[in-house]
């Protein structure tokens, strides 16, 4: 395609994403949750159809140079087209918020105003590799009565559109307003250019992917965009800590799932019980074959063959996997200041039984998710209660931390007079 029908076709899909999502505020929550199930359905009924179209994809991968890990995400199987489908329903189960009156009063002069959730309106999801991400973008974007386009990794083309296809072909035989939910049908970047100078039709863009795909889009869009930085999640180890309490954070924290945002990636432990943590969660996480890099101090006291010195570069690097930078501390003021210096504001830990050391460090550590005794991986919308996540959001502004459907609401105010005039 020419460089003139990738941009005409892109925004084509978003004034049709416009319209869609003025009939989306139409729909009660009965009507969103027959769709929803409708689609669930859909899915399942074409479960051969996306299988064959996710083996074109597996077919590329080595040519696309991806990694058994990154394989491993792209594999659908009947079990992750039925968890797929699963995941639909539950969506359907959880509570709708648009609509929500959020506060409510009367003013002296008798005017009545009304503060109500309200979809955002059409939102652009970007994102790479994963094609569960297809539906579980739109089934939350839709529940929240948003309309949403949709654009992939040339990695899992094949399986986006069939996925997509799914979806859009079930939910219409319960209602679906056309073009709710579009999938861009081709890779080129020039599409995500496009969609990002798209502010006439798009309300929000969300980009799920690496920093290079998030710093791309910040400084395209034309609209505002929900990032999702590096995950370099702290666990700091207090002077009060139970030592066994925060070995048992720390290496859930880092070994539960190594490839994810929330994992452990830098290990703070205060000067006073180095001396006696050091070796203890050294062998521990050697024994798990953690590659640990540490600081002087660290490396002195940890009693373990193989530790790599620490760099500078350590401190901001979001490994996502096991390996982990380890660091002495003078107290918890420095604890807090190498996390707001170095940390990418996702998901931070203290380990103490210090009730003031913990509300201090909970105050200033700026973070998304501050937690005291507790594994950094409880940062996720369903560990949180919220049934599904769109994603972590590291931004401050509109939502931060994970997002479920009210962090994919805004609102407006509705006022009701008898005439007043001013």
């Amino acid at each position: 395609m020419t460089s003139d029908e990738i941009r005409d076709q892109v925004w084509e899909m978003g004034k049709q994403a416009r319209a869609a999502a003025h009939a989306l505020t139409k729909l009660t929550t009965d009507q969103k949750n027959e769709i929803l199930l409708a689609m669930a359905e859909g899915v399942l009924a074409q479960e051969a159809d996306i299988i064959a179209a996710n083996k074109k994809d597996l077919a590329a991968a080595d040519d696309l140079g991806l990694t058994d890990a990154m394989k491993d995400r792209l594999r659908l199987d009947p079990d992750r087209i039925h968890t797929m489908a699963y995941g639909i329903r539950d969506v359907a189960e959880l509570h709708d918020p648009t609509g929500e009156i959020l506060k409510d009063w009367t003013r002296p002069n008798g005017i009545q105003f009304l503060k109500k959730r309200t979809p955002i309106g059409t939102i652009g999801i970007i994102y790479e590799s994963r094609p569960n991400v297809t539906a579980d973008a739109a089934v939350l974007c839709f529940k929240t009565g948003n309309a949403t386009i949709l654009r992939g990794g040339k990695e899992a083309i094949h399986s986006n559109r069939a996925i997509a296809r799914a979806l859009d072909e079930g939910g219409k035989k319960a209602g679906l307003p056309d073009h709710s939910i579009q999938l861009i049908p081709f890779t080129d970047r020039e599409s995500v250019q496009h969609l990002c100078e798209m502010d006439t039709y798009l309300d929000l863009i969300i980009p799920r992917g690496g920093a290079g795909l998030i710093e791309a889009v910040v400084g395209m869009a034309r609209m505002p965009v929900i990032k999702h930085y590096d995950g370099i999640c702290h666990v700091f180890v207090d002077k009060d800590a139970d030592l066994d309490m925060a070995e048992a954070i720390t290496v859930n924290s880092k070994c539960q799932k190594p490839s994810v945002c929330n994992a452990l990636e830098t290990l703070l432990i205060h000067r006073e019980v180095a001396a006696d943590f050091a070796p203890q969660i050294a062998q521990n996480l050697a024994a798990k074959n953690v590659e640990l890099r540490g600081d002087e101090e660290f490396q002195k006291l940890a009693g373990v063959d193989g530790i790599i010195p620490a760099g500078e570069s350590d401190w901001t690097t979001e490994y996502l996997d096991y390996i982990l930078a380890v660091k002495v501390v003078d107290d918890l003021d420095a604890a807090i200041a190498h996390i707001n210096h170095y940390g990418s504001h996702h998901s931070d830990c203290i380990v103490t039984n210090n009730e003031t050391a913990a509300e201090k460090f909970q105050l200033e550590v700026d973070s998304a998710c501050v937690f005291w005794n507790a594994s950094t991986r409880f940062s996720d919308g369903a560990e949180f209660g919220f049934g599904a996540e769109i994603g972590i959001s590291t931004d401050k502004l509109h939502a931060r931390g994970p997002m479920a459907l009210e962090e994919l609401c805004s609102y407006k105010y509705l006022l009701k007079g008898s005439g007043q005039v001013r």
